[in-house]
């Protein structure tokens, strides 16, 4: 029988509790939900402001690994970053003002590929997210970045022309009414990076609330990693 998808929707996947141990010795935890069937892909989700409430359980995250390792054959990785909280427990350390999180990023990033297994990899930063990804997921096995709602606020020039020299492709969702950059900003500030794609949303905000801006998001994602899987089903 089918059944509408709903915010509460959880599909089937293989879901995985791990722990990761950064260069610096903090232990941080987190959860792969992998697709029953092989993966087309995968997603390694960096989360908004800890101190503002972010975490690996933020709501576009958690959808995504409820949703799309069904409905797309998508992987989702998320973890929580160094003193942040969520239901799969809370990471060791301290928050670090997206200083001492470059050993979270690149230790997520290694796991991902040595213990969990990914052979194609994206990361996915959101907000405070979208600067650890721009200064720190520079791993050449990284295929691409994509970013939701980008601050820029800890992110430098330097961050941004090392993705202007390196070449791969980043595309960022830039909501019409986000409270940090929006569209027109995004579009300035981001001219150094030539490949960028900037996606503009209307009526979006920065936390993406509702249905409708979840699945342009889930959306956007799908396109990038399995468009093949497009359009995703508002029914299963």
């Amino acid at each position: 029988m089918m059944q509408t998808v709903r915010p509460s929707s959880v599909f089937e996947a293989t879901r995985t509790a791990f722990h990761v141990r950064t260069e610096d010795g903090v232990e941080l935890v987190g959860e792969v939900a992998a697709p029953l069937g092989p993966s087309k892909g995968a997603i390694l989700c960096l989360h908004p402001l800890p101190t503002a409430g972010g975490m690996m359980d933020s709501h576009v995250y958690k959808k995504a690994a409820n949703r799309l390792p069904q409905m797309a054959g998508i992987e989702i990785i998320r973890f929580n970053t160094r003193g942040t909280s969520s239901e799969a427990g809370t990471s060791e350390g301290e928050y670090g003002a997206t200083i001492t999180e470059k050993f979270d990023v690149e230790a997520a990033i290694d796991f991902a590929f040595k213990e969990i297994g990914v052979e194609k990899l994206w990361v996915m930063g959101w907000s405070f997210g979208t600067n650890l990804a721009l200064k720190y997921a520079t791993d050449p096995r990284v295929l691409g970045l994509i970013l939701l709602s980008p601050t820029l606020i800890e992110t430098n020039n330097e961050d941004l022309e090392f993705w202007a020299k390196d070449g791969r492709p980043i595309t960022a969702l830039i909501p019409e009414q986000d409270d940090y950059l929006k569209p027109d900003a995004a579009e300035i500030a981001f001219r150094v990076i030539p490949q960028i794609k900037l996606i503009n949303v209307d009526d979006a905000k920065h936390l993406w609330v509702g249905e409708p801006a979840v699945y342009r998001v889930l959306t956007e994602i799908t396109k990038i990693i399995a468009p093949e899987s497009l359009p995703l089903p508002t029914e299963i």
